[in-house]
């Protein structure tokens, strides 16, 4: 493992860190056993047909688990499922149509899920979308709160069980907006209001490990650095066009998502923030930082878009 001060520097300098280049440093100390086999677990991974969800969703299929490919479109899942079946050789792929952006769908997937799998031993909510314009919830706030909540019986069910929670680095230039959740004031900017949606996915991953503290479910949020995905592509050509050299591969961008579904370490401790394998910092600027109100108003407001009802809704049991 490289010293603590050179991960730092790689870490702060952003472009050292969040490249290939900090990877490729980085891992350079890994070993391949704290990856421990997953025979028998079900790993869930949403916005899985492409990107880091895929590239995700192969490395638990590699580990030995049941993977759920959960999608919005049943075509692209299955192609889906066909490769990561090639490239594993797991042939135990399971296919779960959802549309993240429906409440009505959400439910409905999860209770297909809970009568179909005796066990759920990690949920990965990855899928997400930015958009040019408003949408509304394409944020996806209170749709990850949902799905989370839908699935906690089975997760506390099958524990020691996990929640992986995939942020983004540009988290950290953006404070939580609970004035202003659904951003429906003021002109829209598509990379920064997706920048704050992760910023709040962060301060609810650390709301959801003390409401679970003692249950057996770890939640863990955690960013990929700059990697080459769809998604890059298509919402920030310019970014992607003057990093591409740069830019890490799905599988180097997913792979703290694996780590942190299959080691050891994490299952430890709960409600930290990852990257490259190592816990980091939730704030690097003193003005993103939320108080105590502002993340009860957040768990609140997302208790009350999500439609499920919660007798201990200020976030702090």
């Amino acid at each position: 493992m490289i010293g603590s001060i050179v991960d730092t520097v790689l870490d702060r300098t952003v472009v050292g860190g969040y490249t290939n280049v900090g990877y490729q440093v980085r891992s350079r100390g890994w070993s391949a056993s704290e990856l421990q086999r997953m025979d028998g677990k079900v790993v869930a991974v949403t916005g899985a047909s492409s990107g880091l969800g895929l590239a995700a969703a192969e490395g638990f299929a590699r580990l030995g688990a049941t993977v759920w490919v959960i999608v919005r479109d049943r075509e692209r899942g299955e192609r889906a499922r066909a490769e990561i079946a090639a490239r594993s050789g797991n042939d135990d792929i399971q296919v779960g149509v959802c549309d993240l952006s429906r409440l009505a769908s959400i439910r409905s997937f999860a209770g297909r899920l809970s009568s179909r799998a005796s066990r759920l031993d990690v949920l990965v909510n990855n899928a997400g979308t930015m958009t040019q314009t408003r949408e509304l919830s394409a944020d996806g706030i209170e749709l990850t709160l949902a799905l989370t909540n839908r699935l906690i019986g089975l997760l506390q069910r099958s524990a020691p069980a996990r929640i992986i929670n995939v942020s983004s680095g540009g988290m950290y230039a953006q404070r939580l907006r609970v004035d202003d959740l659904q951003s429906e004031h003021g002109s829209f900017d598509g990379p920064s209001v997706y920048a704050r949606s992760k910023r709040a996915e962060v301060v609810l991953t650390e709301i959801w490990a003390q409401r679970l503290a003692g249950s057996g479910v770890t939640v863990h949020a955690m960013h990929p650095g700059w990697a080459d995905t769809p998604g890059v592509r298509s919402s920030l050509p310019r970014f992607y066009r003057a990093t591409r050299p740069l830019l890490r591969t799905p599988a180097e961008g997913a792979d703290t998502i694996v780590w942190l579904g299959a080691a050891a370490e994490p299952a430890l401790r709960s409600g930290r923030f990852w990257h490259d394998r190592r816990p980091r910092p939730v704030h690097l600027l003193p003005r993103t930082r939320e108080t105590p109100a502002q993340r009860a108003s957040l768990w609140a407001q997302c208790v009350e878009l999500s439609g499920w009802h919660d007798d201990a809704a200020d976030g702090s049991s």
